[in-house]
């Protein structure tokens, strides 16, 4: 976006003082979000499932595991969902991030957060059919390698981003289910492993002879509990959000935190195996120990659904993002085209799944630290936005605001910053180099927009258009 002087789309004033917010546009959409499909939407963006909890076992034994799963909600998780709770209804537009630091910071900032957070984004997405076939592998070994598989990324990253296409309610709803059925298995697992818990075993620090690996255990924590703030590019399509999107935030960090816990706890006091056997998908093997196979064969298919939510949560929050980049003027405004049928950001889609699909033969370690090292740079300039915007602008109205004075504020902010420094500094070699290039390109693109505007090339929105549907 050009650093000219852009008149902000709305005003917000407390008292009688008049503060400019930058808010994206929102276009009226016949069916929005409500509270229960907004919290499982949410709810897979983060977990969607204790199903990639096992490493933390594998790599510091289960102490330290049931230690993290307890604790790091509290320094990050918490955190992360009040600051997205007080900027997502100061700026109830499908600008999210994007909106908060070029308010804060201008537009360069904005640009850049945009990318971050939207490359981190549809890595992840990229993740998430190869994390379905490696489940469904288990049930037919025909997956496992070759052509069969990598038609099988193929065909299923096209079916989910069709349904994605059909709209963002249906989507909503699916995630209902998916995340009740998914739940389900270890909700019985845990009930039926009481019985067998020895609760001695929740204080052991580990197997001899196994040595600990901190790097993946801190890795495998941030993994499972980021990304709380992805679904603020969607507030332009919930039911009044200013009500409805705090209170699905915490019930998603209650029905996450518990999600993770309570089977860890039942499966670590009431298993007994060699510490090196946590691999992703262990639960899965727990439970045939505890139940049964036919507990067993569940779990494997609440994977491959969990896969499918996770899938459809992230590249919602993508393609929405785009939406509001482009109704921002950071992005041509034919990525701000909504399908006639579904209302839905079908440019935005279609680009993401383009994307994901490039990246879901690279190796999945570098995908997912990739991911992170994205994430965390984003996470900075989203802490210093927030910390910003409450000094610059003391008086807007928020509708939620988080109870603290801004010496609490820095402490909270803090914690959770110490620990991103932690996360980019364990990064291999290969993910400084992705994550630099992808961070070049990134200020490249903001630079070409810029010019593309000056020279009139493309279309960009102004601040009287209306929100196209094409």
């Amino acid at each position: 976006m050009a650093e000219e002087k852009q008149t902000p789309v709305s005003t917000m004033a407390e008292n009688s003082e008049e503060i400019p917010i930058t808010t994206a546009k929102t276009v009226k959409t016949s069916k929005k979000l409500s509270l229960i499909p907004l919290i499982f939407l949410i709810y897979f963006e983060v977990a969607g499932g204790p199903y990639g909890e096992e490493p933390a076992v594998q790599s510091a034994g289960p102490l330290f595991a049931i230690l993290g799963f307890l604790i790091f909600p509290f320094i990050w998780s918490v955190p992360e969902a009040l600051i997205t709770a007080e900027l997502s209804t100061t700026f109830p537009g499908n600008g999210g991030f994007v909106t908060w630091a070029y308010t804060a910071f201008g537009p360069f900032w904005g640009s850049l957060m945009g990318t971050w957070k939207f490359l981190s984004g549809v890595i992840n997405i990229a993740s998430f059919p190869v994390l379905c076939i490696s489940y469904m592998e288990k049930l037919f070994p025909i997956f496992s390698s070759g052509v069969p598989r990598y038609m099988a990324i193929l065909v299923s990253t096209l079916l989910l981003s069709f349904l994605n296409y059909t709209g963002l309610a249906i989507v909503g709803y699916v995630a209902v289910v998916l995340g009740i059925v998914s739940l389900a298995p270890f909700i019985i697992m845990s009930l039926i492993a009481i019985p067998k818990i020895q609760p001695h075993r929740w204080i052991s620090l580990g197997q001899k002879g196994v040595k600990k690996d901190w790097n993946m255990f801190f890795n495998s924590l941030f993994w499972n509990l980021n990304f709380w703030d992805n679904v603020s590019t969607l507030v332009g399509e919930v039911e009044n959000p200013k009500k409805t999107f705090p209170k699905a935030l915490f019930s998603s960090v209650i029905l996450t935190c518990f999600g993770y816990l309570i089977p860890l706890m039942a499966v670590t006091g009431a298993v007994s195996v060699d510490q090196r056997e946590w691999e992703t998908g262990f639960m899965a093997n727990a439970a045939e120990m505890i139940s049964g196979k036919w507990l067993k064969f569940w779990i494997e298919i609440g994977a491959i659904l969990s896969s499918i939510g996770l899938f459809e949560a992230q590249l919602s929050t993508c393609s929405f993002q785009l939406l509001g980049m482009a109704e921002l003027a950071f992005l041509p405004k034919f990525f701000a085209l909504r399908s006639k049928w579904f209302n839905t950001p079908w440019v935005g889609i279609l680009l993401s799944t383009a994307i994901s699909l490039s990246m879901s033969y690279m190796n999945f370690t570098d995908i997912i630290s990739s991911a992170n090292f994205l994430y965390s740079l984003g996470m900075f300039l989203e802490l210093a936005s927030f910390l910003w915007l409450r000094r610059k602008y003391p008086l807007v109205n928020r509708p939620y605001k988080v109870p603290m004075k801004m010496p609490g504020l820095v402490v909270m902010c803090l914690i959770p910053s110490v620990f991103l420094v932690f996360i980019m500094a364990i990064a291999t070699k290969i993910v400084f180099l992705i994550s630099g290039l992808m961070t070049v390109g990134g200020i490249g693109w903001y630079f070409f927009m810029k010019f593309c505007k000056t020279k009139k090339w493309l279309k960009f929105y102004d601040d009287v258009e209306e929100p196209i549907v094409g």
